[in-house]
């Protein structure tokens, strides 16, 4: 790849076979989206419609679509499950004009547009994709060549891109079929790749967080809530969690720079099932947990040729998390506006339980430590069976927040019973391993840190809804009231408990203010 300018980027490739043309396909739709203009052009036989016709099958998951060429009706409109695909020839279209008589511009707002023979509908935007295919000047019969120029925003997708060819190559996974998998609420996204001999891997998409809007002190909230501004704290936890003997993928291939990595692929064994929980995995998960809590961890791990430092949860941290519940959850949801003066009482109760929580022993907190993100290895031995993929945001913190993810999780509803239950053996793995152990003090702990994870979570999944327009995290309100509602009963949280009822009663079960 060449850039020739800060808005241009150019990329070549050879293609050799029609099958390499559709895998191409697949690669450009990686980084497609709604709104997007992607022109096709080149030479009769040159490859256009194989290339349509693999991105648009593609997007419609469906490899059996009929995508027939354009040249006729001009016009084709593919409903896919992502967004609608326009795919349009303009050969016989004489100026912009004519567009507006096929319906154009209601057919391509909100679409991915593709387009043949684009330069007839006018002046081209200066945020597009151009891809030119040609018949290769050594294999005329079979290969092709593709000049692909991204023109605006598309010069750093074309990096991207093609970071993406190499690392995969890297790990030798180069032609591998590549199926996204669901994320999660947060910026990363994840592939399965499947390579032609029956290997798999998960290739991860991790880039440095875009710039932010400053909050507080300077700085932005993911910096205040200490969240991971790349892919290499993963890269660094991953290792010192597998340096401990927890099941943490191993990396096969990486490009921290690009925030890319090539993982090894744990499965999709979960920890629950349709009926919820599955108590022996929980069993497992609770007592890998103990086992790190009982370890002496570093807090300075290595990360490549440097070192990595964990950062504190420390009372800024809990702090602007909580303070989400305000922010987010008790507008949008609770249609209630809490006053400044409501704001300070919140914000001072919580002062006070968090200095307490920061005044005792920690350890690293790797603070998603719940089933979604937990993967059962059936064929490994002991505590090896329980699979962590999640752990970049981890920080030095209380040892009570983790498991607190576990077991008052977010997706699935742990019964009271079994959570006492997990709760107990945990304390028992405890107390073997430190007869000075604690359990009333963990206790008043574990109330604590589970009221200021319901509390975030509430902010969270209000903001998803809200900002971000992922409503479907609205239908687990109701559970992680359920928790709070739970947690605040603890006389530790006597104080907050009142502020709730003053301001946010409907987490109470009482009345709307």
């Amino acid at each position: 790849m060449t850039t020739e300018a800060s808005s241009r980027a150019i990329w070549s490739v050879d293609l050799r076979s029609p099958e390499e043309t559709e895998r191409f396909a697949v690669e450009i739709a990686e980084f497609l989206k709604a709104g997007d203009l992607v022109t096709l052009s080149g030479d009769l036989g040159a490859g256009k419609t194989t290339f349509a016709r693999a991105l648009i099958r593609h997007f419609a998951q469906d490899q059996t679509l009929e995508v027939p060429s354009p040249t006729f009706t001009l016009l084709q409109v593919y409903p896919t499950p992502a967004f609608p695909i326009v795919h349009a020839d303009l050969y016989r279209i004489r100026g912009p004009d004519e567009l507006a008589e096929l319906g154009w511009d209601e057919a391509a707002d909100g679409a991915l547009v593709v387009v043949e023979w684009a330069e007839r509908s006018g002046a081209l935007p200066p945020d597009r994709l151009d891809i030119t295919l040609a018949l290769h000047p050594d294999d005329p019969e079979t290969g092709r060549t593709a000049r692909v120029t991204g023109h605006g925003s598309f010069a750093g997708r074309i990096a991207a891109a093609q970071a993406v060819n190499a690392l995969l190559a890297e790990a030798r996974f180069d032609k591998a079929e590549r199926r996204f998998l669901t994320g999660d609420a947060s910026t990363r996204a994840y592939e399965r790749l499947i390579a032609p001999d029956g290997r798999a891997a998960i290739l991860m998409i991790s880039p440095p967080r875009a710039d932010a809007p400053v909050v507080r002190f300077g700085k932005p909230y993911y910096e205040i809530a200490r969240l991971a501004y790349d892919i290499r704290p993963y890269l660094a936890m991953g290792q010192a969690l597998r340096a401990q003997g927890v099941s943490a993928p191993a990396v096969l291939a990486e490009n921290a720079p690009a925030g890319l990595a090539v993982l090894e692929d744990l499965g999709a064994e979960p920890f629950t099932d349709a009926d919820g929980p599955l108590p022996e995995r929980y069993l497992e998960a609770v007592a890998l947990l103990a086992r790190l809590h009982a370890t002496n961890l570093p807090r300075i791990v290595p990360q490549g040729a440097t070192i990595y430092a964990i950062p504190p949860y420390d009372l800024d941290a809990l702090l602007i998390e909580a303070e989400l519940v305000i922010d987010w959850y008790a507008p949008a949801v609770a249609k209630v506006a809490v006053p400044a003066s409501g704001r300070a009482a919140f914000m001072a109760a919580c002062t006070r339980l968090f200095e307490e929580i920061l005044a005792q022993d920690t350890t690293w907190c790797l603070r998603d430590f719940h089933s979604p993100n937990l993967i059962w290895l059936a064929r490994r031995q002991g505590l090896e069976r329980v699979g962590v993929i999640d752990f970049q945001d981890t920080v030095i913190g209380n040892p009570a927040y983790d498991l607190v993810s576990l077991l008052q999780d977010a997706r699935v509803t742990v019964p009271d019973a079994l959570e006492l239950k997990l709760l107990g053996a945990y304390a028992q793995l405890r107390k073997a391993a430190d007869p000075g152990f604690d359990m009333a003090a963990f206790v008043r702990a574990y109330a604590i840190m589970g009221v200021q994870r319901s509390t975030k979570i509430l902010g969270i999944f209000a903001r998803l809804d809200k900002r971000d327009g992922k409503p479907q995290y609205l239908a687990m309100l109701p559970r992680i009231e359920a928790y709070l509602c739970k947690g605040l009963a603890h006389p530790a949280l006597a104080e907050l408990r009142g502020w709730y009822d003053a301001y946010l009663p409907r987490v109470l079960g009482g009345p709307a203010s």
